[in-house]
C-alpha cells in the first residue's frame, strides 16, 4: 500500500480534488436553492427537486468545462514541453489524459441523469399545480400570469398540457432532448467493444459532441427555472405575505409577486475550453493544407505497411506520435500512429498494421496487399497533424528505463532505439540512462522481420563502441507450429538466433515478470526506473502490479514508475 502511495499519490490527490470540487459545487448550490428567499415560492411548487436540478446543472457545467482539455493535444504538448512547470510526477499525469477524460465523462453522465430526472419531476409538479387537486398557496402561485400585470411562475399553464408537446415546443425541451440523445450516442459508442470492432463508428459518433455543446449553450435560454425578481422582493416580503395570498391583489403591503427566469450560464463555463479546442482544429486544418511528400513505401510480409514521409519544418522527438489522414479514404478521420524514425533522420516514418477498416483501406491504397508499389506521384495524398508528446518521450529522463512491447506495440520503441543508435554513433551529449532494458513479446515470428535489422545494427554498433552494457534486450515468441519447433531445435547451437539473426537468442513462451522485476530491483537498488509499455490492457495491469510490488517502501530504494502509451 505504501508503494502505491509513493507512485500514485499525486494521481489520487488530483482525482480527490476533482471529486471534492464536484461535491462542493453540488452541496453549495443545493443549499443555496434550498435557502434563497427569491426561490421560496418556486420551492412551494417544486419542493427539493428544484435544488437537485440546479446543483446537478452546476456540476454538469463544471465537467463540461473540463472534458475538452485532456484531448487538446497541442495544449498538452505545450505543457509537456514547458519543463519548468511540468517535471517529475506532474509530467506523468499528462500520460493519463485519456483516463481523466473518461472520468470526467462519467461525471457528466451522473449529473446529467440527476438533472433529467429532477426536471421530469419538476414538470410533473408544475402540471399538477394546475389541477383541481391543487389548493391554497400552490394554486395561487400556479394561476399567476393570467392577468396582464402578472408574470407567471409555472411554465405549464393548463393541467391538460402534454409533456411531449412541452418537450418539442420549448427551447429547454428541444435542447435538453438534443443533449440527452447526443450523450447517449457518445457514451454507448465509446465502449471498448465498439472501439475495437468499429473504430470508425466510435470516431464519427464522438463528433456529436458539437451538437452536445451547442445544445448546452442554448439550454438555459428557455428559463423554465423562475424566481422572484429583486424589485418584487423589495416590496413583497415573503415571510409576511406567503400566508396572505388571497389578499395579494388588494393589500398594499403584499402586491402580486413578480417572477423572471434565471440568466443562462452554461456558455460562460465552456466558452474558454471550446475556444481552445477550436484553435486546435484551426491548427489541424492549417497542417492539413501543408504538403506531405511520401518518399518511400515498404510492404512487410507480416502485414505491416511502412511509410517514409517529409514535411516542411517538421521537428520531432523520440516517442512522439502523429495523426494521419488519407482524404481519398475519409476526409474526416484522423488516426494516431507513433513515429518510428529518429530525429536525426531526414524523414519521418510510421508503421501501420492492417487491423481495422481504415488501416486495411490505407494498405490497399498503397498496394501493400502483394501488388507492385506505385510511383510516389501515383500514391494517394496524406495529411499529417503533429507531432504530439506522449508517455515514451520520457524514456531518456530516467537513469534506468524498461521498454516493453507486445506485437505491433513495438513501433513506438523503434524511434527510441534508433535515436539510441545515432547517439552511440555520433558525439552526442552523454545519455542520462545508464541502462535500457527492452522486451518484445510477439505471437508471429514474421513480425520480427522488419524490426530485426534495427536491433542487429544497434547490437553491432554498440559492440564496436564498447557500450554493450547500455542495452539489454529480450525477445519472446509466444506462438509457433511444429515445423518451426523442429527448425529451431536443429539450429539451437548456432552463434546467432535462427529467427532474428541476433546474438541474443529468442526466448519461447511468456516472460516471468516476477523474476525480471526482482532481478532489475536487485541490479539497481537505489534508482528510479521508468517502465514504458505499449500493448494490450491485460498485460498492462500485470506490469502495473509488478511496479507496485517491487518498488521499495524506502524513499531511498528502487522505485518503478509506470507509463503506458495511449492515444
Amino acid at each position: 500500500m505504501r508503494c502505491w502511495i509513493l507512485n500514485e499519490s499525486l494521481s489520487g490527490i488530483l482525482v480527490l480534488l476533482w471529486l471534492g470540487v464536484n461535491l462542493y459545487l453540488f452541496f453549495d448550490t443545493y443549499c443555496w436553492y434550498e435557502e434563497e428567499e427569491s426561490f421560496f415560492y418556486t420551492r412551494v411548487i417544486l419542493g427539493s427537486t428544484l435544488a437537485w436540478a440546479r446543483a446537478s446543472a452546476v456540476c454538469l457545467n463544471f465537467n463540461c468545462m473540463l472534458i475538452l482539455l485532456p484531448i487538446s493535444r497541442n495544449f498538452l504538448s505545450f505543457i509537456r514541453g514547458a519543463s519548468i512547470c511540468c517535471r517529475g510526477p506532474w509530467r506523468r499525469q499528462l500520460d493519463k489524459n485519456l483516463k481523466f477524460h473518461k472520468l470526467v465523462a462519467y461525471g457528466i453522465v451522473v449529473n446529467a441523469t440527476i438533472h433529467v430526472v429532477a426536471h421530469v419531476c419538476n414538470l410533473e409538479r408544475y402540471r399538477w399545480s394546475q389541477s383541481a387537486d391543487a389548493e391554497g398557496l400552490v394554486a395561487a402561485l400556479a394561476s399567476l400570469g393570467d392577468a396582464s400585470n402578472e408574470s407567471y411562475l409555472s411554465p405549464i399553464r393548463t393541467f391538460r398540457t402534454n409533456m411531449t408537446t412541452e418537450l418539442l415546443t420549448t427551447i429547454a425541451g428541444v435542447t435538453g432532448l438534443m443533449i440527452s440523445l447526443a450523450l447517449i450516442l457518445i457514451m454507448t459508442s465509446s465502449t471498448e467493444f465498439i472501439r475495437q470492432s468499429s473504430y470508425e463508428l466510435f470516431w464519427y459518433t464522438h463528433h456529436i459532441f458539437i451538437i452536445f455543446f451547442i445544445g448546452l449553450a442554448f439550454h438555459g435560454a428557455g428559463r423554465i427555472v423562475r424566481g422572484q425578481t429583486p424589485e418584487s422582493l423589495s416590496v413583497h416580503n415573503v415571510t409576511l405575505c406567503r400566508d396572505r395570498y388571497a389578499e395579494w391583489q388588494a393589500a398594499a403591503r403584499c402586491p402580486v409577486p413578480q417572477f423572471s427566469g434565471k440568466e443562462p450560464s452554461a456558455w460562460k463555463w465552456v466558452l474558454g475550453p471550446v475556444v481552445l479546442y477550436a484553435c486546435e482544429r484551426i491548427i489541424r486544418y492549417w497542417r492539413f493544407q501543408q504538403e506531405v511528400v511520401i518518399t518511400k513505401v515498404v510492404s512487410h510480409p507480416s502485414g505491416v505497411l511502412e511509410l517514409h514521409m517529409k514535411k516542411h519544418h517538421f521537428q520531432m522527438a523520440p516517442g512522439q506520435y502523429i495523426l494521419l489522414q488519407c482524404p481519398s479514404i475519409s476526409r474526416l478521420e484522423w488516426h494516431p500512429f507513433t513515429l518510428t524514425s529518429a530525429p536525426q533522420e531526414d524523414f519521418f516514418s510510421v508503421h501501420v498494421r492492417a487491423a481495422g477498416d481504415w488501416t486495411r483501406a490505407l494498405c490497399q491504397a498503397f498496394h501493400a496487399d502483394g501488388q507492385a508499389l506505385g510511383e510516389p506521384q501515383s500514391l494517394p495524398r496524406l495529411a499529417v497533424d503533429g507531432p504530439f508528446g506522449a508517455a515514451l518521450t520520457d524514456v531518456f529522463h530516467y537513469p534506468v528505463s524498461v521498454c516493453i512491447a507486445a506485437g505491433i506495440g513495438v513501433t513506438p520503441f523503434a524511434a527510441l532505439l534508433k535515436s539510441l543508435w545515432y547517439r552511440c554513433c555520433e558525439s552526442q551529449p552523454p545519455l542520462k540512462p545508464s541502462k535500457v532494458y527492452f522486451y518484445w513479446i510477439c505471437r508471429d515470428s514474421r513480425a520480427f522481420e522488419w524490426f530485426a535489422d534495427l536491433l542487429l545494427s544497434l547490437e553491432t554498433r554498440m559492440s564496436e563502441r564498447g557500450k554493450t552494457h547500455l542495452l539489454s534486450y529480450h525477445i519472446f515468441l509466444t506462438g509457433w507450429d511444429e515445423n518451426q519447433a523442429i527448425h529451431i531445435a536443429l539450429h539451437w547451437d548456432e552463434n546467432t538466433d535462427v529467427i532474428t539473426g541476433l546474438k541474443q537468442k529468442t526466448s519461447y513462451g511468456r516472460p516471468n515478470w516476477n523474476h525480471e522485476f526482482r532481478q532489475m530491483a536487485y541490479n539497481h537498488p537505489s534508482s528510479s526506473v521508468g517502465v514504458f509499455f505499449c500493448g494490450p490492457k491485460a498485460l498492462s495491469k500485470t506490469l502495473q502490479r509488478m511496479c507496485r510490488l517491487y518498488s521499495s517502501a524506502d524513499p531511498r530504494g528502487v522505485h518503478f514508475y509506470y507509463h503506458r502509451e495511449s492515444f
